[in-house]
């Protein structure tokens, strides 16, 4: 039997329209479908909508709608939302469908039929936000651990499953198979649920006097089936139950829930899996929350992330790649907009951007845009070589054990290596001194290895990386993983055809401007812009060699002083004074920066040397093309010099 890798969401509860918490735990599902499939494996997941319940009968009422038509609109939403996101290769659950619903009568009748079902009298606790009893044991000073609410008091009698006849297999199940529930932080709640002795009998039933809203039981058409007794098992409805053809292919399976619900699939689920005869899902994958100003969202305090407005904004390859990086599994992160875009700018725009831009460029003027043959390498060579193969090594194994944020820190790190290897290396002094079979060899290495690093960011910016792949002259599509096995990758260097036409640029990642309030140090620069401008002074040689105004050192200082090397040159096709400057700044990304020196230098002398430039002027047109900085020059006797340091410096180096 081929490979088959099967993994679930949560069966969202369909009281509100989608969140970011939701949007997360889809996203890590489809990631690691991705993954599997890069991986040659045949994958997909299930997410879907958890439809009856106290909650939802009370949502309905609130939005004067009967709950049918009520949950119909809000799982619509859920089902929109997916493909916006870029999110594919799962079937979407209800547990409203009728296929669902008669699973769950038959495997209730099973699971009554062997005796772990009995009716009694109960009084208990009950939370109507968590729409289940809680024992003395499970409340905190007497209040709901979840919602900090009292419970009431409900005196009724029901039908309950035999739990406590699981929980000492339950426990001793855990305690062998460490990695059963992951990370380790869950396994030992889990485990420290079960040592408490709260536990018992699980309620499966409401009443109908109570609710009506539910799946009736098999046995006793007076009671509804309990939400969470219903829900869980979408997880086997979904792949058609038992006897399906998918269940025997794709079963067991993960799950990957928030903490918030870990004792239902690490206790619950377990137990009705165990009545049921029907093995264990493999790996239980728990998350922490998203918080945002250090507070869980909630619709009532208005602190709600809408996903669409984040992919809307920030595009979403860099949304995803940002919830990814940002949140270490398990743990809570916080949501930050401002912290979302010194990540985008400084790992997508300084880091991979600007690889790619920088060499394909580069690429471009001294090999015509096709991907030149490899001569012998040397011994940095093969050190960057051996590092891309160990990072994409990490990355895989990471990525499949939950690690994303490790996994990509992993592929970042050699990303970052093969700046450092273009500034070392430096083929503009290559293509300067005509040592072209050397130039070929680095640029060919530079080439194989980005496109390694594309393969492995399918998983997380699948559009991205198709993008990057495309650049690199390969064919690749968001539906379909771009190479067979990434296993083959990590195991050999190559995998990119000489002589084949790649692109001349990249500018997938812009850096993201942010509108800054004015600092004291610059109005003041600004005002002693305007005291020179109302002077009334004529526009003469005599007015410019004119004593300005006196500043001081903090003004100085809001100047952003560069040093940079000039990677290509080329005369403005619509203005024969200026010359168009592609200068790579280092970790500060290529500018395009115009300059008035085309009667003074020639454009091929330019490429390779360093200059000196002030980046924080506010970005010009001229004649149609964008300037953002310039470079600073020294005018003596009607002739214009460059300044230059007077020693190799590395691009991006502040000038004080």
């Amino acid at each position: 039997m081929e490979n088959a890798f099967y993994i679930t969401t949560p069966i969202y509860y369909v009281n509100a329209k989608p969140h970011l918490g939701h949007a997360y735990s889809t996203m890590v599902a489809d990631s690691l479908v991705r993954l599997h499939q890069l991986m040659g494996e045949t994958a997909f997941f299930v997410t879907g909508s958890d439809e009856h319940g106290d909650k939802i009968v009370q949502a309905a009422a609130k939005n004067q709608q009967p709950p049918q038509e009520f949950v119909d609109g809000i799982s619509q939403c859920f089902q929109d939302l997916w493909p916006k996101l870029g999110i594919q290769n799962y079937r979407f659950a209800r547990t409203t469908s009728p296929t669902h619903q008669k699973l769950v009568q038959d495997l209730l009748q099973k699971v009554y039929d062997a005796g772990d079902i009995y009716f009694g009298e109960f009084s208990g606790h009950y939370c109507y936000g968590c729409e289940r009893f809680y024992t003395d044991k499970e409340l905190e000073n007497g209040l709901c651990p979840q919602h900090l609410t009292k419970p009431e008091l409900i005196t009724e009698r029901n039908y309950f499953f035999k739990m406590s006849k699981y929980l000492p297999w339950i426990k001793e199940y855990i305690t062998e198979h460490h990695d059963f529930i992951r990370p380790e932080r869950y396994r030992s709640e889990a485990l420290g649920m079960l040592e408490a002795g709260a536990l018992d009998d699980l309620c499966i039933s409401r009443p109908k006097s109570r609710l009506t809203w539910g799946i009736e039981l098999p046995f006793d058409r007076n009671y509804v089936c309990y939400v969470w007794f219903d829900a869980l098992l979408t997880y086997i409805s979904a792949l058609g139950g038992p006897e399906a053809q998918d269940f025997q292919r794709y079963w067991p399976g993960e799950h990957l829930v928030a903490k918030d619900i870990l004792k239902p699939h690490a206790v619950f689920w377990p137990a009705m899996l165990k009545s049921m005869g029907l093995p264990l899902y493999k790996h239980l994958n728990v998350h922490g929350y998203w918080l945002v100003r250090d507070t869980k969202m909630s619709k009532s305090l208005g602190n709600i992330v809408d996903p669409l407005a984040m992919k809307e904004q920030f595009g979403n390859d860099a949304f995803r790649y940002y919830l990814f990086r940002e949140m270490h599994f398990g743990s809570d992160a916080s949501f930050n907009q401002e912290a979302m875009i010194k990540r985008i700018n400084a790992d997508l725009a300084n880091d991979l951007g600007n690889l790619f831009s920088r060499v394909l460029a580069m690429n471009a003027k001294y090999f015509a845009a096709t991907v030149p043959s490899p001569n012998a390498k040397l011994p940095q060579d093969t050190q960057i070589i051996d590092l891309g193969l160990s990072a994409l090594d990490n990355f895989v194994q990471l990525f499949r054990h939950i690690k994303f944020a490790e996994a990509l820190e992993a592929l970042w790190q050699f990303v970052r290596a093969l700046n450092k290897y273009v500034d070392s290396e430096a083929p503009w002094e290559l293509y300067k001194q005509k040592e072209l079979e050397r130039l070929s060899t680095v640029m060919y290495v530079l080439l194989a290895c980005m496109r390694k690093v594309a393969i492995c960011l399918w998983p997380v910016m699948p559009h991205a990386s198709c993008t990057l792949l495309q650049q690199l002259g390969q064919t690749a599509s968001t539906n379909t993983p771009p190479v067979p096995d990434i296993r083959a990758e990590i195991s050999c260097f190559g995998g990119l055809q000489a002589g084949i036409q790649i692109a001349k640029q990249s500018n997938l990642f812009p850096r993201i401007e942010v509108a800054k309030k004015e600092p004291r140090e610059a109005k003041v620069a600004k005002d002693t812009k305007e005291a020179k401008d109302t002077k009334d002074t004529k526009d003469t040689k005599d007015t410019k060699e004119a004593t300005l105004p006196n500043i001081d050192i903090e003004t100085f200082k809001t100047a952003d002083l560069r040093v940079g090397t000039i990677i290509e040159a080329s005369k403005h096709p619509n203005a024969d004074k200026i010359l168009v400057l592609q200068i790579d700044f280092g970790p500060l990304g290529q500018k395009q920066i115009l300059s008035g020196l085309a009667n003074y230098y020639a454009p091929d002398a330019l490429v390779g040397r360093q200059v000196c430039a002030i980046l924080n002027l506010k970005p010009r047109k001229i004649r149609g093309l964008m300037s953002n900085g310039m470079v600073l020059t020294a005018e003596s006797n009607n002739k214009v010099c460059l300044l230059m340091p007077e020693k190799p410096s590395s691009n991006g180096a502040h000038i004080a």
